[in-house]
């Protein structure tokens, strides 16, 4: 049986030219190449050394605008969480993620307010927006920070203490000249 594979293209009947094989081959000594010049040596024909930066830029892509290398929390409407949940029930990252409401919960995790709250529900989260938090409390539940490090702690650690200050070196009074 005849299959896909076994059908040649074309291109592939050509014969490739076998240059640098000697005189007979009809492409010796030089093989094409011609007698001197950056192209006639080894490694010339892929690029030629280009000399000057403004070229080079012009190539480049205008990449406009601007990318933070911080993580950025996942974040969930209330929109979000009225649908997908029943009333009294607690919400947190896992259960967001079994919900596909988020795709990871390595960043953190943040509550805001787009959209209507109509049931009760406990919402852990490691951050919220003030009309977000305001809007579950009005529908009679509960908001809580997770996770959070007091801006305390944080500050200690970027700081090193100062040692303490040393108490101040008695100067000693100067030698007395002798009178003459």
């Amino acid at each position: 049986m005849l299959t896909l594979h076994e059908f040649n293209k074309k291109s592939d009947n050509r014969t490739k030219k076998r240059r640098g094989r000697g005189n007979a081959s009809g492409k010796g000594n030089y093989s094409t190449r011609g007698i001197k010049g950056q192209r006639s040596r080894s490694g010339g024909k892929s690029g030629l050394a280009l000399r000057s930066i403004k070229s080079y830029l012009l190539r480049i892509p205008k990449i406009r605008g601007f990318k933070s290398i911080h993580n950025k929390m996942a974040v969930v409407n209330l929109s979000g969480l009225n649908s997908n949940f029943k009333d009294g029930e607690t919400i947190n990252a896992r259960a967001l993620l079994k919900a596909k409401l988020i795709s990871t919960i390595d960043n953190g995790l943040k509550i805001l307010s787009s959209g209507e709250i109509n049931k009760k529900f406990i919402v852990e989260a490691n951050a919220f927006s003030k009309t977000a938090k305001a809007a579950i409390e009005k529908a009679g539940g509960e908001a809580k920070l997770v996770g959070q490090k007091k801006v305390d702690d944080k500050k200690k650690k970027n700081k090193k203490e100062a040692p303490a200050e040393a108490a101040p070196k008695e100067e000693k009074p100067a030698a007395e000249e002798p009178k003459k």
